[in-house]
């Protein structure tokens, strides 16, 4: 259906007018005539544009500080009439009320206004009332009414009214779903500021999420689902999201929950010495810290040089010319770093297919917030894991305390152990991991996987002993059975780090003394499904 609708009258109310001039030039190429509020109808008159004072229109005078100037029947019955309606005809001629075929409309800036800190009072006053009334209203009454809320539609509204003269059925019910969608968002914004910045409700009786799309995804965690990344309106802390595509092909669903992934881990080491994280399924399959990029990532991919093959690597540092041309010596999907210089850029540029990220700075891994999880039927909403674990909270529980090596190593395995899918298990050593075990059933099963890959390591790179001998291996939950600790026992670690609290602590605290190890509880966990 292309029904044209002629524009005779458009209502116009802007906080926002940018590429106001082009379309009041379209307008009055048209002849429209335009009604407007005050500091439109100012910026319409200092342009040139003849403008009819919306309190012409209804008689009434703007008051209350404009917060009553549109909440009128001339205003409303003139976007909300049936034009093909009789009985619609003859109350607009009984009353006086004149048709409004275009309603151009951009709402008070609340969110900018509370993410800029205004005081309360600043915030209720840019809560906007008469613009998303006009909105619905102009939305509902689409067949005869266009309502545009986004000035990047102007240009097709220009075009539409330089060719026919006014709009047709499909490109307003275009703008009538952007319209209740805008208001939509706005008031979801207004609901969630009140309940939890001024209500300091954590879990609300009801919530709301609210994105825009940023784009299309080349695919979901398969090619045969569809997927596409949506930026929260508000407040919010930039990261992946916000970052800036150097190079590389389009990117996945995978691509960018794994790169989510090495981002916040590294973020872990943001105040720390030069930090290479690789990733590969949500989980670190490398991560070691060194006096520069280049020996962090050469100690990182010795993990695990096989997972590493197609993975994700994240760094904490501007990226340099070595580090990038080593990364690129193996099949690596996405990295993501602060930044990269230019002879670095140069290096992947050679790489057409590898996607660079760039995030301008990296998360703070202390921050608040919450993380969503949809199951079937409902939502599950919790608080984010920011625990932070310091040497203080350390208790330790054998006859053994570790050596300040031990300890060092304890927490940078702790660390990493947070962004492990449990059951977790981490060996490290001097700042680099040893050996990962994640995602598994058992807790013991993790440690002997974990293991294993460090003995697979020392084989490919002609080791006289895996790294594990020595390490020290964290635990992201405690060991419920000593077989667990038993195994890393076993694989040479000498210092354990886990939360403790299980009923058989006792048990496991005597296997750990038999074996002449030291362990420390944190008395805090990190489970991560």
């Amino acid at each position: 259906m292309t029904a044209i609708v002629p524009i005779r009258r458009a209502l116009i109310s802007l906080s926002d007018k940018s590429g106001l001039e082009e379309l009041v030039a379209a307008l009055a190429r048209a002849g429209v005539e335009i009604v407007s509020t005050g500091g439109t109808a100012a910026k319409l008159r200092e342009i040139g544009a003849p403008v009819r004072d919306i309190s012409e229109l209804t008689g009434f005078p703007e008051m209350m500080d404009g917060r009553v100037k549109t909440l009128h029947p001339k205003v409303h019955g003139g976007l909300l009439a049936v034009r093909d309606s009789e009985e619609h005809v003859a109350a607009m001629e009984e009353h006086g009320i004149g048709a409004i075929d275009l309603v151009v409309v951009n709402l008070y800036p609340f969110e900018a206004t509370v993410e800029k800190g205004a005081p309360r009072d600043e915030i209720i006053e840019n809560i906007d009332i008469g613009g998303p009334s006009m909105v619905r209203s102009a939305a509902k009454n689409h067949e005869h009414v266009a309502i545009v809320t986004d000035p990047a539609d102007y240009a097709v509204l220009i075009e539409q009214i330089d060719r026919q003269g006014g709009t047709d059925l499909e490109f307003r019910r275009m703008l009538a779903a952007k319209a209740f969608a805008r208001t939509a968002a706005y008031d979801s914004t207004i609901a969630s500021w009140f309940a939890s910045a001024d209500q300091q409700q954590a879990y609300p009786d009801s919530r709301f999420i609210v994105g825009k799309k940023a784009m299309d995804l080349r695919y979901g965690e398969n090619p045969h689902q569809k997927a596409a990344l949506y930026l929260p309106l508000g407040p919010s802390t930039p990261g992946l999201a916000q970052a800036r595509q150097v190079q590389g092909k389009e990117l996945s669903y995978n691509n960018l929950n794994d790169a989510n992934a090495a981002l916040e881990l590294v973020a872990e080491f943001r105040e720390g010495p030069p930090t290479v994280v690789i990733v590969k399924h949500a989980n670190p399959c490398g991560v070691a810290s060194g006096e520069t990029l280049l020996g962090a990532w050469t100690d990182a991919l010795a993990c695990d040089s096989v997972s590493a093959f197609g993975g994700i690597v994240a760094v904490n540092r501007t990226l340099d010319a070595a580090t990038a041309e080593a990364i690129g010596d193996i099949f690596t999907e996405v990295v993501v770093a602060p930044d990269a210089d230019e002879a670095a850029i140069a290096a992947f540029a050679r790489k057409k297919n590898l996607r660079l990220l760039l995030t301008g700075s990296l998360p703070d891994p202390s921050r608040g917030g919450q993380t969503v999880a949809v199951i079937a039927g409902g939502l599950l909403l919790q608080d984010r894991d920011n625990g932070t674990l310091t040497r203080d909270m350390l208790k330790v529980v054998t006859r053994r305390a570790p050596t300040e090596q031990e300890l060092k190593d304890c927490l940078f395995a702790w660390t990493v152990a947070k962004h492990v899918k449990s059951n977790a298990i981490v060996y490290a050593r001097d700042g680099v991991t040893a050996g990962i075990g994640a995602g598994q059933m058992n807790r013991r099963d993790s440690a002997r996987i974990a293991a294993i890959k460090a003995r697979e390591a020392a084989e490919k790179y002609g080791w006289a002993e895996p790294r594990t001998v020595g390490s020290a291996v964290a635990s992201d939950a405690f060991f419920p059975f000593a077989d667990g600790l038993l195994a890393a026992a076993e694989a040479g670690a000498t210092a354990v780090i886990q939360p403790g609290g299980s009923i058989r602590d006792d048990e496991v605290i005597a296997a750990a003394d038999e074996a002449g190890l030291a362990m420390l509880f944190t008395g805090i966990r990190h489970f991560r499904h």
